[in-house]
């Protein structure tokens, strides 16, 4: 009774937050953005989660199947891109894990579409390349923090105890990876080279400052993705 009743006022406590912020957990956001794609995007504003996990099922209620578990829960803004899906109207949930077992299910919703043209931001067919971040820009009223919709990299992004995180693909094929870090102007920065491991951490402070900085990741030579993130003053 007393473990029900715990998990009763973290659930009363959880939905009022909803209440606040609309894509904050177990709330996420949820587009077809097209060419089979499925952007997930959610807040967290849990202050200890030990497990994020994103299911994904033909219906609303039954044989929901994990297709990620994320690297870093702790993340305040993330999400994932879903390019496997069967079709483009199949549901989505989030499951969450709290401390000492507690755990929640998000409600299960179809995507919507997204009026962005996201095939032309992917393809670099626009001016400002790295503006494949802009399904969430940031917050008008403060022009150096991210919003709540901002879409981080799945393989380079911040965490709370003030790193950048690098979690490169984990493939059969052995690939060689690099990275260009660059000033928010696009002055360059410094290159990680023929990078071995997959996933490590680099400290904030070989960044200088706080705010936006750009990156390329570039996998056999090819460029993979190009992104940003942005580090703040305190952790």
């Amino acid at each position: 009774m007393k473990k029900l009743g715990l998990f009763l006022l973290l659930f009363a406590i959880s939905s009022c937050k909803i209440l606040q912020a609309q894509d904050t957990l177990p709330r996420f956001s949820l587009k077809n953005v097209g060419n089979n794609r499925i952007i997930i995007g959610w807040t967290n504003n849990f202050s200890t989660i030990r497990q994020i996990s994103i299911q994904r099922s033909f219906d609303s209620l039954n044989n929901f199947k994990t297709i990620l578990t994320v690297p870093d829960p702790s993340t305040p803004q993330n999400g994932y891109v879903d390019t496997k899906a069967v079709n483009d109207h199949m549901f989505y949930r989030i499951y969450v894990m709290l401390d000492k077992g507690i755990y929640l299910f998000s409600e299960a919703k179809k995507p919507v579409p997204d009026s962005l043209d996201h095939t032309a931001i992917t393809n670099n067919k626009i001016d400002n390349p790295y503006r494949i971040d802009s399904i969430g820009m940031p917050n008008p009223g403060n022009k150096n923090r991210p919003n709540n919709t901002f879409l981080p990299s799945l393989y380079v992004y911040t965490n709370k105890d003030g790193y950048v995180r690098i979690s490169l693909p984990d493939k059969e094929k052995a690939k060689k990876y690099s990275i260009k870090f660059f000033e928010e102007d696009g002055s360059f920065m410094f290159e990680l080279k023929d990078i071995k491991e997959r996933d490590f951490k680099i400290d904030k402070a070989d960044f200088y400052h706080a705010g936006w900085f750009l990156f390329e990741l570039y996998e056999d030579g090819k460029l993979l993705e190009k992104h940003k993130f942005y580090l703040e003053k305190e952790f």
